[in-house]
């Protein structure tokens, strides 16, 4: 993937959990393990964009 398309994907993850999180204060939730699993996809994800940040950072600085 792309920087763009992790971004974006990131964002998706979010705004999916945000609603989770929104329907598990009003209405009951039959699968509560989806919130953990989101927050494990959203973590793993930013370590994803984190990571090839600091690559890159770091082949600026060597180039």
């Amino acid at each position: 993937m792309r920087a763009d398309e992790r971004q974006g994907e990131l964002e998706k993850l979010e705004k999916e959990l945000f609603n989770l999180r929104t329907r598990a204060e009003t209405e009951k939730l039959e699968n509560t393990h989806l919130l953990k699993n989101m927050k494990r996809d959203i973590a793993r994800f930013k370590t994803i964009i984190n990571e090839s940040r600091l690559k890159k950072e770091s082949q600026l600085k060597k180039g």
